[in-house]
């Protein structure tokens, strides 16, 4: 159930580095906190769908995941590497051009893709969901709970990528942040990757 360890654990998975954070502090950086809003609560919103059936279909999706889940591993890593060199190649917009933060769907969907969200979604499931009970009282429950710890979580990227703003103002900082990002994001992914090839030789 909500408890310590339970506030513990998704604190941690939530605030630490990975594809997520890395995005929304670029996102911060590069478009500031308001429009970045929509990407954030959508991550929230897609990783507690993930939470919301993992934990209400425990044994089915586990049984399915351990089939299909190196592929999903090598496609969510593959489009990270496509992000890191999409912030990579980011720069300050010049003029004319539009360039626009993921917005909410996308966040949401992005955890679709997202080998981070899934470890987190499938260990909340595993480690605090009762043996019996009611099911969708408790399943609600972890949603909430979840919600309510992640949220602030990744704000503090964001929030720290918008305040990075007004020091990367100078093109060539700028294009730094963005390289050090993408690379970042990369080793995420290289590491993700690497993790999953181990665990499925295992």
């Amino acid at each position: 159930m909500i408890d310590t360890a339970f506030v513990s654990y998704v604190t941690v998975m939530s605030i630490t580095p990975g594809p997520n954070n890395l995005l929304l502090a670029a996102s911060g950086v590069n478009f500031g906190l308001r429009r970045s809003v929509p990407m954030m609560l959508g991550i929230t919103l897609g990783c507690v769908v993930q939470c919301a059936l993992m934990t209400s279909m425990l044994a089915i999706l586990l049984s399915w995941m351990t089939v299909v889940r190196l592929p999903m591993a090598a496609i969510g890593c593959a489009y990270l590497f496509w992000l890191s060199w999409k912030i990579y190649r980011s720069g300050s917009p010049k003029e004319g051009e539009k360039q626009q933060p993921m917005n909410m769907i996308n966040g949401a969907l992005f955890q679709a893709v997202n080998p981070k969200a899934w470890l987190m979604a499938t260990n909340v499931a595993i480690l605090f969901t009762p043996p019996d009970g009611n099911m969708l009282h408790h399943t609600l429950l972890i949603c909430i709970g979840f919600a309510l710890i992640n949220l602030p979580c990744i704000l503090v990227w964001v929030v720290m990528g918008d305040r990075l703003r007004q020091a990367l103002r100078v093109e060539w900082k700028l294009k730094m942040f963005n390289t050090i990002m993408g690379g970042m994001m990369a080793l995420t992914a290289l590491w993700l990757l690497i993790g999953e090839v181990r665990h499925a030789l295992n």
